[in-house]
């Protein structure tokens, strides 16, 4: 089959159509390639036998039905995660025939009742089973299908013993994604991580994520209260520094959008000029369409859940010459990127 060429910027399914179904369900990715996305997004994590899984968190009671088990009742438990106390039940306590057992649920089910009653309906995924996934997709789709793989938590899961970059190198090659041919992102909020999994000799495109505030938990851990700021990675001299380690950067949509005294919002394309002029590709998160979630200036109405001016702000951000959006209905970007 012929493939066609990307349009720009390209979307990515953020967690799948994680805005219609239950995210990092199969559902969810399946829908997300339907409804014209580019790539998906999983999340990974590990089980306590190093099994790769996708979930967005380690901890799992507002994603699946754990805290319904009473056979796992026990497992409950608090943990300082980079830095932050969790309660609940996490991904290193139980092994992937545990977890295989278990159903996804809605994470935020006040907002997306249509996408909570799907609850219970898909199990969970391992990182295998997207590669798979994908691989299937591909057959019939005339455009080329990509994985963007988020690696959580890198410096906690090697602090026990379950070395992320190893495990996620393994799987790659397994796979036999790692070819060079484009299909494979790498992302993660820890650069190290980055740097481990390429010393590991897998050389799909490396992308740093960067937080609007906040220190990476990679440098805390090193270099305690001496650690850079995120926003440091994001100056001039930042982003030329970061040219050779990573093949781009992907920042939260605030650090893209511009609210003046008057509370009027613009597209804020100096950072993407800026990180283009290092040699970077630049991404951003979370294109979403309802008002909880939108700058306030797009939001109409007064309930959270219903969808406000979601085209202007998608159609803001996607006009600064971004290179790739994370929506959680891909459809919508899409649609608006049609229109660009």
């Amino acid at each position: 089959m012929t493939r066609s060429a990307p349009s720009h910027p390209i979307v990515i399914g953020h967690r799948g159509a994680c805005g219609y179904r239950p995210e990092h369900t199969r559902a969810a990715y399946e829908l997300a390639f339907a409804l014209g996305a580019d790539a998906i997004e999983p999340d990974i994590v590990a089980t306590r036998d190093g099994v790769l899984v996708v979930r967005h968190e380690n901890e799992i009671s507002g994603t699946t039905d754990v805290a319904t088990r009473a056979e796992f009742a026990e497992r409950r438990t608090t943990k300082h995660i980079d830095g932050i106390a969790l309660t609940g039940w996490f991904t290193e306590d139980f092994t992937w025939a545990e977890l295989a057992t278990l159903r996804a649920r809605e994470r935020i089910p006040a907002l997306r009742k249509s996408s909570a009653s799907f609850d219970g309906a898909f199990g969970l995924l391992r990182l295998r089973d997207v590669f798979d996934l994908i691989d299937d997709a591909s057959i019939d789709v005339p455009r080329p299908l990509s994985m963007v793989a988020e690696i959580k938590h890198a410096t906690y899961f090697e602090s026990i013993g379950l070395p992320l970059d190893e495990l996620f190198a393994a799987e790659v090659n397994e796979a036999g994604w790692n070819e060079g041919d484009g299909r494979l992102v790498i992302e993660s909020f820890e650069k190290h991580v980055l740097d481990q999994v390429y010393a590991r000799g897998i050389y799909g495109k490396r992308v740093y994520l960067i937080e609007a505030s906040g220190k990476p938990f990679d440098e805390v851990a090193r270099l305690g209260s001496a650690a850079a700021h995120y926003a440091d990675a994001l100056t001039d001299a930042g982003l030329y520094a970061l040219a050779g380690h990573v093949d781009g950067v992907s920042v939260d949509k605030k650090l893209i959008l511009e609210i003046d005294a008057a509370g009027d919002v613009t597209g804020k394309s100096e950072l993407v000029d800026s990180a283009h002029a290092a040699g970077l590709e630049i991404y951003c998160w979370t294109l979403r369409p309802e008002n909880k979630f939108l700058s306030r200036s797009f939001r109409t109405g007064k309930v959270s859940a219903d969808f406000g001016a979601w085209q202007s702000e998608f159609a803001l951000i996607m006009g600064t010459g971004i290179d790739g959006v994370f929506a959680d209905h891909p459809d919508l970007a899409v649609a608006v990127r049609a229109e660009l």
